[in-house]
């Protein structure tokens, strides 16, 4: 009985696990520093930053952090709230050598990597995700606390009166 439950519980995990890797959130079709632009217009007409997160399907950690993002509520609701969150491929079929000069080359510090731009489409702010991330995942205090101190409202500096 014990082997039968450990036998389920496997293929589960294989099969939870292959869905996770199977879903396609970058399309490595697209061109990178068009996507950066309409971001940048979206963020400008709506007063938030663009959060650019780079990385590819074929990246574990990429497709983990997207569904972190999208199913803790606090880390959906804080890039909702703030940010224009795009997607930019990096991957051998593309490497989107436009939107990562736009960027400053931020391959360099491993994937995912999320870039913060400011309305103007200039770049506030690089972040290794590797800071963020708690065990086999990424931690909820650690990611809400590095999308809060990037917000258009915590980078701008009030005007004198």
């Amino acid at each position: 009985m014990n082997m039968k439950r450990i036998l389920i519980l496997a293929i589960l995990t294989l099969i939870s696990s292959n869905l996770l890797f199977s879903q396609k959130v970058y399309d490595e079709t697209k061109d990178g520093d068009k996507q950066l632009l309409e971001a940048i217009q979206t963020a400008k007409a709506n007063n938030k930053y663009v959060f650019a997160m780079v990385g590819g399907n074929w990246c574990k950690w990429c497709l983990m952090f997207n569904e972190f993002a999208n199913t803790n509520q606090n880390v959906k609701k804080t890039l909702e709230d703030n940010f224009v969150f795009v997607h930019i491929n990096y991957s051998k079929a593309n490497e989107n050598t436009k939107a990562m000069k736009r960027l400053g080359y931020p391959e360099r510090f491993g994937f995912p990597v999320f870039v913060i731009l400011n309305e103007k489409g200039e770049r506030v702010h690089t972040q290794n995700s590797a800071y963020l991330e708690k065990g086999e995942g990424y931690s909820e205090k650690e990611v809400v606390s590095f999308l809060n101190n990037w917000t258009k409202q915590a980078v701008t500096i009030p005007k004198k009166k």
